[in-house]
């Protein structure tokens, strides 16, 4: 039978698909590690514009949730690419795959910035392509000052 010719589980022809969807069948495998990535910013409280790529926080938990609870799934593989976002957000997420029972790992292409680093740290096992970055933002001051030399410099070297 020609690739064309073979037919999906509704009996419809690839070439149908083709014509009526701009598809074809597409063989799906069953997997005990589940894939989530984070991409773009985290958005949490407040909503981003359209244009801004974003993962949601109110999707991702209930993701985590299910992938707990599904016996079926036997791990976690965290895909990161983000340039951070709404810290409140992400540190939920942290502490969610933080607390999982099941085995975690993540891996951070491109950038982990950001609240991206306690997301990334968080699973069992973490890993950052050689080409990744992961920038954590320099600390921020309430006005109080020790006033010693040794702050100074201190600071110094971190806005650096």
């Amino acid at each position: 039978m020609f690739p064309e010719q073979q037919e999906d589980k509704d009996g419809d022809t690839n070439l149908e698909l083709i014509q009526g969807l701009g598809q074809t069948q597409v063989p799906v495998s069953e997997s005990t590690i589940h894939a989530m990535t984070i991409v773009g910013q985290i958005e949490g409280h407040l909503i981003l514009p359209p244009q801004n790529k974003t993962t949601k926080y109110e999707h991702i938990i209930p993701q985590l949730v299910a992938i707990e609870q599904d016996p079926k799934i036997h791990g976690l593989l965290l895909i990161l690419n983000t340039v951070g976002g709404d810290v409140e957000a992400g540190l939920a997420i942290a502490e969610m795959v933080a607390s999982m029972s099941k085995p975690t790992v993540s891996l951070v292409l491109g950038g982990g910035h950001s609240i991206g680093v306690p997301i990334a740290v968080a699973a069992r096992y973490s890993f950052i392509a050689e080409t990744a970055t992961m920038t954590i933002h320099p600390i921020r001051l309430t006005g109080l000052v020790i006033g010693v030399p040794q702050t100074f410099d201190y600071l110094d070297k971190m806005q650096d």
